[in-house]
């Protein structure tokens, strides 16, 4: 078991065998939850980038989505079609 203090701010500092125990370093996101015993659980987060599209950008993928006029031949040409 391990002391930690909490500071006038309400910030915690984890003792730092635990954050390597945990693969925990760098600015890391925790979820934080209380259990019904009154105690504090920590539970690393996965924080991932969200992208959020824009109409350029939807057309742009559209764009891409798009068979090539040789594309096309050429998978008409393996279905047989020609």
């Amino acid at each position: 078991m391990e002391l930690a203090k909490l500071s006038r701010k309400g910030q915690v500092s984890i003792p730092k065998r635990l954050l390597k125990a945990l693969g925990l370093e760098g600015e890391a996101y925790l979820l934080v939850e209380l259990s019904p015993e009154g105690a504090i659980v920590l539970r690393p987060a996965g924080v991932y980038p969200v992208e959020i599209y824009s109409q350029a950008r939807i057309q742009e993928f559209l764009e891409e989505d798009q068979l090539t006029q040789e594309e096309r031949e050429r998978l008409a040409k393996a279905l047989g079609e020609r």
